[in-house]
């Protein structure tokens, strides 16, 4: 499975071409499509921070995912988002896609938005291992397990 090729904006306002512009041989998404998810990400951020670390060529980013809207909506939402987020690295590597979320979620076989999905993707955009929902460190493991055996 491939992530498809989309175009978001991070919250230092660049344009944000996936999977093309993705940094890391091996790079974490954590997909929200809820504002409540935020706590979800949140979880997630300590351990997949840890990996990025520990392991040369992981990058990880947030990637929330909003039904298209008009500029106006989008700018409203951005600038809300990036005033929450005084980091500049957090900032950066926040990438908001406005886009068909129904068919976001049919290509990469995701069945619903009532959690996060975390992805890791390759540098080619080949989506290798997933799970969903709230950080445990049992699927923490699972992703340093895949990530370790992946860069050996």
């Amino acid at each position: 499975m491939r992530f498809p090729e989309v175009s978001g904006s991070n919250l230092l306002r660049r344009k944000v071409n996936l999977p093309d512009d993705l940094q890391g041989s091996l790079n974490i998404l954590v997909v929200a499509f809820q504002q409540r998810h935020q706590a979800l990400i949140d979880a997630w951020v300590p351990r997949v921070r840890q990996l990025e670390q520990s392991f040369p060529g992981v990058q990880f980013y947030e990637i929330p995912v909003i039904q298209k809207l008009n500029f106006f909506s989008q700018t409203f939402i951005n600038e809300g988002m990036r005033a929450g987020i005084p980091n500049h690295t957090t900032r950066e590597k926040t990438i908001t896609l406005y886009l068909d979320k129904l068919e976001f979620r049919r290509i990469l076989e995701i069945p619903h938005e009532e959690t996060i999905w975390v992805l890791v993707v390759d540098g080619e955009g080949n989506v290798l291992w997933r799970t969903e929902g709230a950080y445990s460190v049992e699927k923490g493991d699972r992703l340093e397990i895949f990530v370790q055996d992946f860069l050996e």
